[in-house]
């Protein structure tokens, strides 16, 4: 019997062994998608304990708790923080075969060197021990991050967002790794609460210092915005959409659908398509215009209690796969944008394993060989980065694309003691193609497979993405 978490965890064969400690291990980390703050990396945040750092905001674990009968006080209520760690500690033994298991272990070992299961039994002793190591500051944020290797990462930005974060880490030259903003326009999109909406557009004025009174003055403040961000280093867009909008409209239906929702209406269904499909298409322009990498997460299913949703608000742990369709709004979204020669390196990700091929094979439509996997299969996320989803995700780009291009694993994480997902990530995928070498499958050639694990680890996205030059 294999013991738990050892050296050779997720690893069955001598060949994924070699892979790994030989090749995968030690690249580093290009985190080109994650929910993490910047103000607590550019302070230097040092945390007090594990739920601060491991429980505050990660809907993964509230919902294990919940699904074990834990109240809501001790998710995101009023218990204090040992009281919360308490009963996370209860749960973990019941999260065998969910990811949580291994990532909570994983994350033990590689930042507190700490071997012991998590359990009631030892939960006291672990919230102690970490807790020390948090408070000094070998384990300040910046320094979780270089312990893990990290070079580059970049955050989920509003566009009112004032990115003064962002330019204080840039101008600190010991930092040693690069922090960047990435566009995330979805509350320009969010139009079917006109309040909310408005307020939202009255704060993009404000930021882009202008007024905001029709349709081209509001795209006018998101461009100025755009460019804001350019100009403090961003070179990504992310969007998190049900599925891509490629409505067709005229420019007059757009301009009167506009001026409907700022007085206050709702429109209705065929303008709330039209509207977003309008919006998501400008974006797509600017991307191109400033060469870009525009990222689409597809198919969540979001707040679907709505009465937890209206207590706690979103990312609260209230959201599932959907089940969209997918294809032909995609292929028409894309198609707009490469008929004029407009498309930007795009990355594609899917929450639906019944989507995983035809995401596989829309990303080869688009390939026009101007740069080496421009259209990408985005790395399994959310409900699916866990060892099956990467293995289906991997399967179906393997077979339907080239696996060799793929730019790799990301955290999509509001926590800094995230990042043994990569390490999880690499372990999978060279499990996946030592066991093919094993079994005749692959040639025994590690010195050149291992290459390519290199490449997707890390130096694919090194040279897509362009980071550091």
């Amino acid at each position: 019997m294999k013991p738990f978490l050892d050296q050779n965890f997720l690893l069955h064969t001598p060949a994924a062994q070699r892979l790994f400690h030989e090749f995968a291990a030690q690249m580093p980390i290009i985190d080109y998608h994650n929910h993490l703050p910047p103000q607590q990396i550019a302070t230097d945040h040092r945390f007090e304990n594990l739920t601060q750092v491991w429980l505050y905001g990660d809907h993964y674990k509230w919902r294990a708790m919940r699904a074990q009968g834990i109240s809501e006080a001790y998710c995101t209520g009023a218990a204090s923080d040992w009281e919360k760690f308490e009963k996370w500690a209860e749960t973990v033994p019941y999260t065998i075969r969910n990811p949580l298991y291994h990532w909570t272990h994983l994350e033990l070992q590689r930042y507190f060197g700490i071997k012991e299961l998590l359990s009631p039994k030892t939960a006291r002793a672990i919230y102690e021990q970490a807790g020390e190591q948090l408070r000094t500051p070998e384990f300040s944020v910046q320094n979780l991050l270089r312990k893990m290797n990290v070079r580059a990462l970049c955050t989920t930005d509003d566009p009112t967002d004032s990115l003064e974060w962002h330019r204080q880490i840039a101008a600190d030259p010991a930092t040693g790794f690069q922090v960047l903003p990435a566009f995330r326009p979805d509350k320009a999109m969010a139009v079917e609460d006109p309040a909310a909406f408005n307020a939202w557009t009255d704060d993009l004025a404000a930021a882009a210092g202008t007024t905001i009174s029709d349709y081209d003055s509001f795209l006018s403040a998101l461009k100025n915005r755009h460019d804001f961000f350019a100009q403090h280093g961003c070179t990504l867009s992310d969007h998190g959409l049900e599925q891509l909008y490629a409505t067709p409209y005229s420019l007059s239906e757009i301009k009167s659908a506009f001026l409907k929702i700022r007085s206050g209406q709702h429109l209705d269904p065929a303008e709330t398509l039209k509207i977003k499909s309008a919006l998501i298409y400008e974006f797509a322009l600017w991307d191109h215009e400033k060469g870009w990498v525009q990222q689409y997460h597809l198919g969540a299913l979001r707040n679907n209690n709505s009465r937890a949703s209206r207590r706690l608000g979103p990312d609260t742990g209230w959201d599932s796969i959907g089940d969209f369709r997918q294809g032909q709004p995609l292929a028409r979204f894309l198609d707009r944008l490469d008929a004029d020669d407009r498309l930007a390196k795009t990355i594609l990700y899917n929450l639906n394993p019944a989507d995983n091929e035809l995401m596989a094979t829309m990303i080869g439509n688009f390939n026009d060989g101007s740069v080496a996997g421009k259209v990408q299969f985005g790395s399994a996320w959310w409900f699916l980065d866990q060892k099956d989803g990467m293995e289906k995700q991997i399967n179906a780009l393997s077979n339907m694309g080239m696996l060799s291009r793929f730019v790799g694993m990301l955290t999509d994480s509001r926590s800094f003691l995230s990042y043994p997902r990569h390490e999880y990530f690499r372990r999978t995928l060279c499990n996946l193609l030592g066991h093919e070498i094993e079994q005749g499958e692959l040639p025994d050639d590690v010195e050149w497979i291992g290459e390519i694990v290199r490449d997707i680890c890390y130096r694919n996205a090194e040279a897509y993405f362009g980071f550091g030059k």
